[in-house]
């Protein structure tokens, strides 16, 4: 029996990893292989792809010899397999171990030295420093540090706290009072008292101190990117944050999102990832100064983002315009997005209800909203019943965390 084309493997199980699958099957009318360590709510009951349950999956003497035994046996089937990412940690396995898959992986991934500076602030700001990027004003704090960092702080209160990315995983796993992902001070003494709280907990990483840029959750962009194997950059879709999460397990990630476009920001950018030679799917996080008129870069994330299915509201399939590069040797000028379209992760009443700027509440009348998991071809009573139960959830979330980062910062 003739192989097939390709077959893609997605490793997670949130939504991130269900709009992935949800585009190859869109573009290529196959199933996907979904790889988690535990099935989450989105990525259960779909009839779109396999997928297959390995215990530990995520732990470092796991991984490796979890994935290859996958790796040979579609290498029966498949001329070619292009794995995917869906969280920071697996794509940072994938780097490290990437000499272990034998060449099964017909995708490349970024060098071990180039991803280690997207895990530390202090080495991506020296990074983006080389390159003439602008950046937010940061203070980095080792463990035994967290009091006295205050004592140099470039810059005043309010402030933005939370862990050092490469300590990420440390940090979910402890528990403290008060415990956020993101954290927002007014005060030393509102600092000093998280501090206290987290000290007393088995947290032994990094924080990261910014400055609070001015601006509310729409003066946030997301910026998802798709460069070839040679570092072209392939895709650009910028994204206007409309509303962010609140809830202290979410917050700092997108509810819903506005495509938009800007040439001079796709070409700093594209300028910017071409010279650092990165390759894949890029996920930059950064926020509009009003004082100054520049984009202050926060992260890249080295892989599609959890809202980057609004890149497919735009238009673009960010997954055919992959697989036609990886597997079929298709390679067109850069695909720059500017149309205007909104993804949102959330029910259309708490858009209305949260999203507080009147230029945007009047774009959001004219605009129709597509959801990463309603997908009229994937639903069933158990799919729906679900994602009602969670809509449900996310208007008491917002009643009970949300405030108005304009008034109140």
């Amino acid at each position: 029996m003739a192989k097939k084309a390709f077959l893609p493997i997605i490793l997670g199980s949130d939504e991130n990893a269900y709009g992935t699958a949800r585009l190859f099957c869109e573009a290529y009318d196959l199933r996907p292989l979904v790889l988690c360590t535990i099935p989450l709510s989105p990525t259960r009951d779909s009839r779109l792809f396999d997928l297959e349950v390995i215990p530990n999956f995520e732990r470092e003497d796991v991984f490796p010899d979890a994935l290859l035994r996958v790796l040979r046996r579609g290498a029966d089937a498949y001329e070619k397999q292009l794995v995917i990412p869906c969280s920071d940690y697996y794509a940072g396995l994938l780097c490290r171990y990437a000499a272990h898959f034998e060449g099964l992986i017909a995708n490349r991934f970024n060098d071990a030295a180039l991803l280690d500076t997207f895990d530390t602030k202090d080495r991506f700001y020296a990074l983006c420093a080389a390159h003439g990027m602008d950046y937010p004003k940061t203070a980095v704090a080792a463990p035994e540090e967290r009091e006295r960092v205050l004592e140099r702080l470039p810059f005043a209160f309010p402030i933005v706290v939370k862990p050092e990315n490469s300590n990420a995983t440390d940090y979910l796993r402890c528990h403290f009072e008060g415990q956020k992902k993101v954290f927002f001070f007014d005060t030393p003494e509102q600092y000093l008292t998280m501090v206290a709280a987290m000290n007393r907990s088995d947290y032994r990483g990094k924080l990261i101190l910014q400055e609070f840029v001015p601006g509310g959750d729409s003066a946030m962009r997301v910026l998802n990117s798709y460069s070839d194997a040679d570092g072209h950059v392939r895709m650009m879709c910028l994204g206007q944050p409309v509303l962010e999460y609140y809830d202290p397990k979410s917050v700092g990630n997108y509810a819903a999102v506005i495509s938009r476009g800007d040439d001079a920001l796709y070409d700093r950018m594209q300028a910017f990832l071409e010279n650092i030679g990165y390759v894949g799917f890029a996920n930059i996080d950064m926020k509009y100064d009003c004082r100054t008129g520049r984009y202050l870069l926060f992260e890249i994330n080295p892989r599609p983002g959890r809202s980057s299915y609004f890149v497919r509201t735009a238009g673009i399939n960010a997954m055919k315009l992959f697989a036609d590069d990886v597997v079929y040797g298709k390679r067109d000028a850069c695909l720059r997005s500017y149309n205007v379209a909104l993804w949102s992760n959330v029910p259309r009443g708490i858009l209305k209800r949260y999203v507080t700027d009147p230029a945007l509440r009047a774009e959001l009348k004219q605009l129709k909203s597509e959801r990463t998991l309603a997908n009229p071809d994937d639903f069933n009573l158990k799919r729906l019943y679900r994602m009602l139960r969670v809509d449900h959830a996310q208007y008491k979330l917002f009643r009970q965390y949300w405030f108005n980062k304009e008034k109140e910062r």
